[in-house]
């Protein structure tokens, strides 16, 4: 006689209260990244010491008009990124929280029976949308596809398709701050680079009064802006693998939790 399998006892989910905390949104929190760059750079103007002023603000600016001077635009990608990255980070934390959820059974002798999964379904609708929500979304599929086919082979391969679309979706939300990391360096040279023609320039308008304090100092703007630009992307590059680091280990618990909990425990009964 085949033995029946017991019937899971699943508490209900609580979901986590909406808000820009729990979940930001990506608008506003460039938004505030670009004024908090406007808060630092007021901040700096007015408390940084002369040579701190003059490295990360190139204050006061000999070769542009204050605030518009080639750091201070590098600090508003900087916090405009940083804002970015704060979301990614909020929506790693929030898919990490899932998976406390108890969506399924997790003992190890419960198995699923078709008429278990309406009510596991139920459960886990609302609970995301085409951005978010990774195991939710995931268990979602793999038990349509499941009722549609009652074959536990095409849920896994629906799943690990919708497993393989996450993962590529959550790389190509971080190409903004990656391109930012390049961006930030390149315009660091570009002041560089200005601060060089600028000093040139000086000494071939003064061949006979060179003032050689005026084109070091002139220089050393330049070599300024490339140092302040390589610090913000090493900064930024290792807040991303941080960051992203976390969202995708959310991806790969997701699939692991599924397939673990759902996948390996669905019954396909004996219609004789």
């Amino acid at each position: 006689m085949t033995p029946q399998p017991a019937t899971p006892a699943i508490p209900q989910p609580t979901q986590a209260p909406a808000g820009f905390w729990n979940l930001p949104d990506r608008t506003q929190a460039l938004a505030l990244g670009a004024l908090a760059s406007l808060a630092f750079i007021a901040f700096g103007t007015l408390v940084f010491p002369s040579g701190m002023a003059r490295i990360l603000l190139d204050y006061p600016s000999k070769h542009f008009v204050y605030p518009f001077t080639v750091q201070n635009f590098m600090h508003v990608l900087f916090f405009a990124a940083l804002g970015d990255l704060f979301v990614r980070w909020r929506v790693g934390v929030r898919e990490t929280s899932f998976l406390h959820q108890r969506f399924l059974p997790e003992d190890e002798q419960t198995v699923l029976r078709m008429k278990d999964l309406g009510p596991i379904r139920r459960r886990v609708l609302g609970q995301f949308d085409r951005e978010h929500g990774f195991l939710p979304s995931l268990i979602d599929l793999a038990i349509l596809q499941f009722q549609s086919s009652h074959s536990v082979d095409q849920a896994a391969g629906v799943m690990n398709s919708a497993l393989q679309l996450t993962a590529h979706r959550v790389d190509m939300r971080y190409g903004m701050v990656r391109f930012v990391a390049w961006l930030v360096p390149t315009i660091g040279f570009i002041g560089t680079v200005y601060g060089l023609g600028a000093a040139l320039m000086a000494a071939g308008e003064n061949k006979g009064n060179l003032d050689l304090k005026d084109v070091a100092r002139t220089l050393g703007i330049g070599f300024d802006a490339t140092m302040t630009a390589l610090m913000q992307s090493a900064v930024l590059v290792f807040v991303l693998q941080m960051v992203q680091s976390k969202e995708e280990s959310a991806v790969n618990h997701a699939g692991e939790y599924t397939l673990r909990n759902l996948i390996n425990r669905l019954y396909v009964e004996n219609k004789n």
